[in-house]
């Protein structure tokens, strides 16, 4: 062949770069050897403090001994991820140095021919862009903020275009630093790149020099032809003689969330907890002219039963109660009934939130899970506690909640975009979007 694209190709194509160019057929777009820099840790770093961009601090280890003292170094939590790993595979946060130790073992099952990264886990709220860069000029089709904070899959994420709460001037530190990246990288063609927003401050997670999931959701709501500009720039012409200027392009009057779907039901025994790995099969959209319709639209789309009245069962960790309580009182104000296990209804009893105290599982009949199969059940609220033995009680009150085909949440900021939605359709009726329109 003249040449190979690999950059379609998601993390297998850019993995196969190197190899594809040992054979002596040329990769065209973005090189191999700019491809490693942005892959490889080390040499990454390198090109971040060229730029001077921060990042968490973080460093590259081999064994269960280098990781637990590269974590007592940084400080828990960290998050733990094999080098070129596709859906975040293998990716985990550690809250205590057991549950470093058994993650890394179990990336060491199989011979790493890279190293294992452990970064400090930032709890913020995560940005992405999808950029097309002609190996001078950057054409950024917009931001996309992710409802849920770092720490879950991008893949996973509710995500939102425009961004609806990240400063301006946060906004202008992302596109600099894209710009920056492609331009130092040489990057022609495709780029991804996610971001952390936290305390005024823009860090990198990554960056990967390829198309990723949501080009096509970019493409669509922006009108922008992302993989011809893309293709275009591979090809050597330059994006204004594409027809677009560079820089970001102006935002459009409609807002666009984008909205995992998954097959849980249909994977016995896999856990729904989400998290750095990604668990999504498939995505759906939904645009309206204000955010909590578009919102309302991408749930409704993705399968989620939204009644104005009805019942939860919620139990969280004690880590997440206090965060719980005000979404417990938003419930309660719009007549839901709410139903606990033991804890979390003292905690919520303590600050004036009735609730309905259920058995745990264990325990004498009826019991939660009793109640789950009841079908009388509209949403099940569970955060669970950091590890991965399925073990715990949290693990079958989750599965016994997607094998009874009620929705389970895992994260309290999907269920504050659950009950947004909620709160609307008490008092504001759907309207339809003309895409053609947009």
């Amino acid at each position: 062949p003249d040449g190979a694209v690999v950059q379609f190709g998601g993390q297998t194509g850019i993995k196969l770069a190197k190899d594809i160019e040992a054979m002596g057929v040329p990769v065209l777009g973005t090189s191999p050897d700019s491809i490693d820099e942005a892959e490889d840790r080390e040499r990454f770093d390198v090109i971040l403090n060229k730029c001077k961009i921060p990042r968490a601090a973080g460093t590259t280890i081999y064994t269960v001994e280098e990781g637990i003292a590269a974590a007592n170094r940084i400080g828990d939590p960290v998050l733990v991820r094999p080098s070129y790993v596709l859906g975040g595979q293998g990716m985990h946060i550690a809250m205590a140095d057991e549950d470093l130790a058994e993650y890394i073992a179990a990336i060491n099952q199989t011979t790493q021919e890279h190293p294992i990264l452990i970064d400090k886990y930032i709890m913020g709220t995560e940005a992405e862009v999808d950029a097309v860069c002609d190996g001078n000029g950057v054409v950024i089709p917009g931001i996309m903020e992710h409802v849920e904070r770092a720490g879950v899959h991008s893949g996973d994420s509710i995500s939102v275009y425009p961004p609806q709460t990240i400063a301006p001037a946060m906004q202008q530190k992302i596109i600099r630093y894209t710009v920056d990246l492609c331009r130092e990288l040489h990057v022609v063609g495709l780029m991804n790149i996610q971001f952390i927003v936290k305390d005024d401050e823009v860090y990198v997670i990554e960056a990967n020099p390829r198309s990723s999931r949501t080009v096509p959701y970019i493409s669509k709501i922006t009108g922008i032809p992302i993989v011809a500009l893309a293709v275009g720039a591979i090809e050597g012409k330059k994006l204004p003689e594409l027809g677009y200027d560079y820089g970001l392009q102006p935002p459009k009057e409609t807002i666009a969330v984008k909205m995992p779907v998954f097959s849980f039901e249909k994977i016995y025994g896999a856990d729904i907890n989400l998290g750095p790995e990604m668990k999504s099969t498939g995505e759906v959209l939904g645009i309206a002219t204000k955010y909590e319709e578009a919102l309302t639209k991408a749930f409704i789309g993705s399968g989620t039963n939204l009644p104005k009245k009805g019942r939860a069962i919620i139990t969280v960790s004690d880590v997440d109660k206090a965060e719980a309580l005000p979404l417990a009182k938003r419930l309660k104000a719009l007549g839901w009934e709410l139903f606990t296990t033991g804890g979390t209804g003292r905690y919520f009893a303590q600050h004036g939130v009735e609730t309905t105290t259920l058995r745990k599982l264990g325990e004498e009949h009826p019991n939660i899970l009793d109640e789950i199969l009841s079908g009388k059940v509209d949403v099940v609220i569970n955060t669970p506690s950091k590890g991965s033995a399925h073990h715990r009680d949290g693990f079958h009150i989750r599965r016994t909640a997607i094998e009874a085909r009620i929705p389970c949440l895992t994260s309290l900021d999907t269920v504050a975009a659950y009950i947004r939605c909620i709160e609307m359709l008490d008092h504001h009726e759907i309207s339809v979007i003309d895409i053609a329109k947009i």
